[in-house]
Order: structure tokens, then C-alpha cells, then sequence
């Protein structure tokens, strides 16, 4: 009896040992081992043999992770308040470095995004803001990089999603868009005036030289007016139709003169 104990007791030793020493790993992840407490490798994946006892392993995921930068009270450099939130993209590059050089590097990454979204937003005024977000992304996802590259860390993404303005401030911005699209509107009336004042002069240039295109003009006008049904139409007479009744001319001439007298 005391020796099945014991060989059970072995057995179930032998058994505790293979479960400590044999890990597997999916192909995201990589496993970073250290060995009586100092850095071996980073090894994975598929199926890993650790010695029992000795050897310690921390899992590292490679994917790329998002992180939500929650809404940060910013004051930009023309003294506007504003909350900002982004979202960040990032992924470990060197597990080693992830694991050794930095004690949490999510905790750190999300706290290093915050105060740059802060930095930047604040050295920024708010036009910029609003209109050029690809640039302030850009320096964001830089600075970010070139800080956690030590850690290990590749930062390939930072986007701004959402800037919330005070109601005041809002208003104030309606009232600006709404003065510049009348501006625009007068703008574009006084060109259409100055246009429509070009084209005239030109016709009338036109008729000066061609008398005649004034008779193909009151034509059209009949035209036109016929076209539309109406009960009452307007026959225009040209002024110098009456130099071909010279008597009738002289006689209304007359009349103005005798009723001027």
C-alpha cells in the first residue's frame, strides 16, 4: 500500500511538472521568458517547453490594439474650451522591450496619449482645430512613436473623432458662417450685375452699328408675348418708324409745339 501511495504520489508529481513546462501559444502571441529571474528569449508560436520551476513566462499579444483616449478639457491657444477625445492605434513590435522596459505598457501608452492629445490640442488655435486634423493627427501619432518606440510599442494611427465646443461659442460660429455665405451672396449678385451690364453694352454696340437687329428684337418680343395666350398684345413701335411718314410727323411735331405754346 505504501508503495502505490508513493508511486502515485510520483506519478502525480511527473504529471504537475509537464503541466508547468509545456505552454502553447497561439500565433499572436509570443512568450517572453526569464530564468531564475533573468531575460532568456521571447519564443512562440505553437507549443513552448519551459523548465519547471526555473523558468517564469509572460504573455505578449501582437495584435494591433485600440485605445479610446477618453474626452480631455483642452484650452486651445486662443483661450477657447473645448473637450477633445481620439482613438489610438497601437501594436508591440518587440515583446521583450514590452515586457522588460516598461511595468504596464497599456497603462503607460493610454496615459502618454492623453497628455499629447492635451499638448498639442493646447498649442493649437481653434480653426486649426476644426479645419486641419490631419496635421495635428500626424504630429499626435509622431510624438507618440518616437516615445514608445523604446518600449517596444509601434504607434501607426491617431485619429481626433470628436471636438465639443460650448453652446456660446457655437452660436458665435453660426452667426460668422450665416455673415459669410450673405457676404458671398452680394458677391456674387455684383458680378452678375457687372456681367449683365457687360453683355448690354455689348448689344448695344452691336445695334448701333446694325440698326436693323432693333426691328429682329420687337419681332421676338411678339413672338414671346404671343406664346403665351394672352387676350392683350403689345405691338412696340420703333421710334424712327415714323420717318416714313414725314407729313405725319411734322403734324404731330406740331401739335407738341402748339401745346407747348
Amino acid at each position: 500500500m505504501e508503495s502505490i501511495s508513493v508511486l502515485t504520489v510520483v506519478v502525480v508529481f511527473v504529471v504537475f511538472l509537464l503541466m508547468s513546462a509545456i505552454r502553447i501559444l497561439k500565433e499572436y502571441e509570443r512568450g517572453v521568458i526569464f530564468r531564475l529571474g533573468r531575460l532568456i528569449a521571447s519564443k512562440g508560436p505553437g507549443l513552448i517547453l519551459l523548465v519547471p520551476i526555473i523558468d517564469k513566462m509572460e504573455k505578449v499579444s501582437l495584435r494591433v490594439i485600440a485605445f479610446d483616449v477618453p474626452p480631455q478639457d483642452v484650452i486651445t491657444r486662443d483661450n477657447v474650451s473645448v473637450k477633445v477625445n481620439a482613438v489610438v492605434y497601437f501594436r508591440v513590435f518587440d515583446p521583450n522591450k514590452a515586457v522588460v522596459e516598461v511595468e504596464d505598457y497599456l497603462y503607460a501608452t493610454s496615459q502618454l496619449a492623453q497628455t499629447t492629445l492635451r499638448s498639442v490640442v493646447g498649442e493649437a488655435e481653434l480653426d486649426e482645430i476644426l479645419s486641419e486634423r490631419e496635421r495635428l493627427n500626424d504630429r499626435i501619432q509622431g510624438i507618440l512613436d518616437e516615445h514608445t518606440d523604446p518600449w517596444g510599442i509601434k504607434v501607426s494611427l491617431v485619429e481626433i473623432k470628436h471636438v465639443d465646443l460650448p453652446q456660446e461659442m457655437q452660436r458665435a460660429m453660426a452667426r460668422q458662417a450665416e455673415a459669410e455665405r450673405e457676404r458671398r451672396a452680394k458677391v456674387i449678385n455684383a458680378e452678375g450685375e457687372f456681367q449683365a451690364a457687360e453683355r448690354i453694352s455689348e448689344a448695344a454696340a452691336i445695334i448701333a452699328r446694325h440698326p436693323e437687329a432693333i426691328q429682329l428684337r420687337y419681332l421676338q418680343t411678339l413672338v414671346e408675348i404671343a406664346a403665351e395666350n394672352n387676350s392683350t398684345t403689345v405691338f412696340p413701335i420703333p421710334i424712327n418708324f415714323l420717318d416714313a411718314f414725314p407729313d405725319m410727323r411734322s403734324r404731330l411735331g406740331g401739335g407738341d409745339d402748339e401745346g407747348r405754346g
